[in-house]
């Protein structure tokens, strides 16, 4: 009887390192899913959702105007308060 821990993919279930290119990607994924392009992964239907897939473009769309000409000083200032709040809940609850 062959041991079923040598066919598991010790991968499975490890993010992806986080990175602009994957995080490009993980938006790409989810406008082809909306578009009915991919099947869901988690209940392997194709459905047709053009209004996430608009948002979902328009998404990739603002990060690259903001890539192009950078943010605004409130954009910033929103972007550091939330990081913060986030990782201090994320530390609170890790304890």
């Amino acid at each position: 009887m062959a041991d079923d821990t040598c066919r598991s993919n010790p991968m499975e279930g490890v993010p992806l390192e986080v990175n602009f290119s994957t995080f490009l990607m993980s938006l790409s994924s989810s406008a082809l899913m909306a578009l009915g392009e991919t099947p869901d992964p988690t209940t392997g239907e194709t459905v047709y959702m053009p209004h996430l897939a608009k948002h979902t473009i328009d998404i990739i769309a603002m990060l690259q105007n903001k890539i192009k000409n950078g943010l605004e000083d409130k954009e910033a200032k929103l972007m550091c308060d939330l990081l913060y709040d986030l990782r201090m809940r994320y530390v609170n609850k890790s304890k």
